[in-house]
């Protein structure tokens, strides 16, 4: 628990008590498969919280397809200093994150239910500094989600496996024509046990 301290902080106590939400109502509803419970430190709280190294202080940020809180909620709990919006459409998963965000007392987040693409939520949420996803959808497809929600001179930061070099290499016309900049791809958690794989994309001015 050296890292998560190092990482949470003062709010420690408040991803302990989300990692047991993980790993007892979000398993029993599905969002966690069986054999992830064991790995929930290393391989999703702590990999999803350490995504702050690369976020400015004070920033607004939204997590499409947010899912079960990741990775949103590791980093609200470790960045109180960043707004962010959950938006997810499915209900069973938005009224998880909703009980989430209330019993953990996260001031700092509210919940959109539907999909980044959507007008509603387009015109709720307004545009972001920063919009982050995690295991949502292949690159191109990403940026036409992601993008449009940011403002202009602001990131798309999506966490990513091995092929996001080879997703960048295919999909690089369906990001600039949803507004993307020169993408760069780099690790943030360096120092964990698994760091986590990250593509910047700049929303162009």
């Amino acid at each position: 628990m050296t890292h998560a301290a190092r990482i949470f902080g003062d709010n420690l106590a408040r991803a302990e008590r989300y990692h047991d939400l993980l790993a007892t109502t979000g398993a029993i509803r599905g969002f966690i498969g069986p054999r992830e419970t064991p790995k929930l430190w290393d391989r999703h709280i702590l990999n999803c919280a350490v995504l702050g190294e690369a976020i400015a202080t004070g920033l607004t940020v939204a997590d499409i397809g947010s899912g079960a809180g990741l990775p949103g909620i590791p980093l609200a709990i470790a960045r109180p200093d960043l707004t962010i919006y959950l938006v997810e459409p499915l209900l069973k998963r938005s009224t998880f994150l909703t009980e989430v965000v209330r019993e953990l007392g996260l001031e700092n987040v509210t919940v959109i239910r539907g999909r980044a693409e959507e007008r509603e939520v387009k015109v709720t949420l307004g545009l972001v500094d920063v919009v982050t996803s995690r295991a949502v959808a292949p690159l191109g497809k990403l940026a036409g989600w992601s993008l449009p929600l940011v403002k202009p001179g602001g990131h798309m930061l999506a966490m990513k496996g091995a092929s996001v070099y080879d997703e960048l290499a295919r999909d690089r016309v369906e990001i600039r024509k949803a507004g993307g900049g020169t993408a760069t791809i780099f690790t943030v958690g360096n120092d964990l046990p698994e760091p986590t794989t990250v593509i910047d994309i700049p929303k162009k001015r």
